[in-house]
């Protein structure tokens, strides 16, 4: 996001949604739930 502003709004939006409709949107675009976290610091990457 460009602005904070749009982030913090986008994130409350989130957490008002119902567990199963994320679950949902989690299986629609990474059906095998693979990690998309990049460590900042290489060193601390375990794989």
């Amino acid at each position: 996001f460009q602005y904070v502003e749009d982030a913090i709004k986008r994130e409350k939006q989130l957490k008002n949604w119902h567990r199963g409709w994320k679950i949902n949107l989690i299986e629609r675009n990474n059906p095998n739930w693979k990690n998309l976290w990049k460590p900042l610091d290489p060193e601390t990457s375990s794989g």
